[in-house]
C-alpha cells in the first residue's frame, strides 16, 4: 500500500520526496534510535497511550531526551493523519539521537534528536486475518534489550527474508529451548484444554501494546491467560496460534513448519480475539470481519 506523501522531519511537515536526513545521523551510523508503529482505523489512534509510554521508556533507556510531551505527539499524530487523509493504516515514528561532526561511540553528553514520522496506507483488518499464515521457527539471534524498541532491526528483516523462502510468512524466534515471540509480532498459543499462553514480560520480548490491550480484553471476559515460557514442541501440540501486533492486529497462524496447526484453519479463541479486538477500536465487525462472526 502507499506511503503518504507529506511525512514530519525535526519541526516541519514536508513532501516525502523533500525529507533528507544526514548521513551522519546516529540512527543511520549506530542503529542508535527509538521508533514506534501506531495502528489508524477510522482515522483514529489505536492505544496511542501505550505506544506514548513505551516510547518514553525506550528513549530514557538509550540516553535520547523525550522531544516532545504526550500533547505534542498528539498533535503531530493527528496532523500527519489528517494532510495524509489517513483513514486505515499505520504511523511510523523513529526518534533518533540525532547529527553530529564526527562519528564517535559515545556522542555528546546530551543527544539533540532527529524526529521523523511518516504515514502508511494499509488494510489492517485484511487476508491474513481471515485466512491465517504460515511460521517456521529459528533460532533467536538478536540482541538481549528486546523490552526496548530500537532500529537494530538487522535480525528481524533477515527472519523475514528466511521465512518467504521457506514459503511462510513470519518466523518463531527459539532461545533457549523456548519460543521468545515472532520476527516482530508476540506470540501466543491455545492448548488443547483451552488454556491460553503468551509469554511472560522480560528483558526477552517486547511488551507488545496490542498484547496488553487482548490481555484486558480477555480478563474482562473471564479468560484466564497464562504468561510464561513455551516450547516449539507446546506450540506443535497446540489447537491454536495466533500473534498480536500494531500492524497485523489479530494473526492466525494455522501451519508451523510442514505441520498443520489444528484444522489448519483460524479456530474458534482466535476468532473472539479478534471479535473483542476489532470491536474495541470501533470497526464494525459484520462489515470489516464476517468471517470473525463466524
Amino acid at each position: 500500500m502507499p506511503m503518504g506523501e507529506t511525512v514530519y522531519l525535526n519541526g516541519a511537515f514536508t513532501p516525502r520526496k523533500e525529507a533528507l536526513i544526514s548521513p551522519l545521523d546516529r540512527g543511520f551510523l549506530f542503529s542508535h534510535a527509538a521508533y514506534e508503529v501506531t495502528a489508524i482505523y477510522g482515522g483514529k489512534l489505536i492505544d496511542f497511550d501505550g505506544h506514548l509510554s513505551r516510547l518514553g521508556n525506550t528513549l530514557e533507556a538509550i540516553s535520547i531526551p523525550n522531544p516532545h510531551d504526550p500533547a505534542g505527539w498528539t498533535d503531530i499524530h493527528t496532523q500527519l493523519i489528517s494532510r495524509n487523509q489517513l483513514s486505515e493504516g499505520l504511523i511510523y515514528l523513529e526518534v533518533s539521537a540525532g547529527t553530529y561532526d564526527s562519528r564517535d561511540f559515545a556522542g555528546p553528553e546530551i543527544f539533540t534528536p532527529t524526529i521523523f514520522l511518516f504515514a502508511d496506507h494499509r488494510p489492517l483488518i485484511n487476508d491474513v486475518a481471515e485466512h491465517g499464515i504460515k511460521a517456521i521457527f529459528l533460532n533467536d539471534i538478536r540482541w538481549r534489550r528486546r523490552d526496548i524498541k530500537t532500529t537494530q532491526l538487522l535480525s528481524q528483516a533477515l527472519a523475514y527474508r528466511s521465512a518467504r523462502e521457506a514459503g511462510a510468512k513470519t518466523a518463531f524466534m527459539v532461545e533457549d529451548g523456548y519460543v521468545t515471540e515472532a520476527a516482530s509480532a508476540n506470540t501466543w498459543i491455545v492448548t488443547e484444554d483451552d488454556r491460553i499462553i503468551t509469554r511472560n514480560l522480560s528483558s526477552d520480548i517486547l511488551p507488545g501494546i496490542t498484547r496488553g490491550h487482548v490481555i484486558a480484553r480477555l480478563r474482562e471476559r473471564g479468560l484466564p491467560v497464562e504468561e510464561r515460557p513455551f516450547t516449539p514442541d507446546d506450540a506443535y501440540a497446540a489447537k491454536e496460534i495466533f500473534t498480536t501486533s500494531a500492524g497485523a492486529m489479530i494473526a492466525p497462524v494455522i501451519q508451523l513448519e510442514d505441520r498443520p496447526v489444528g484444522d489448519g484453519k483460524p479456530g474458534p479463541v482466535t476468532r473472539q480475539v479478534q471479535r473483542l479486538y476489532y470491536e474495541a477500536i470501533g470497526a464494525d465487525v459484520a462489515t470489516a470481519a464476517p468471517w470473525a462472526l463466524a
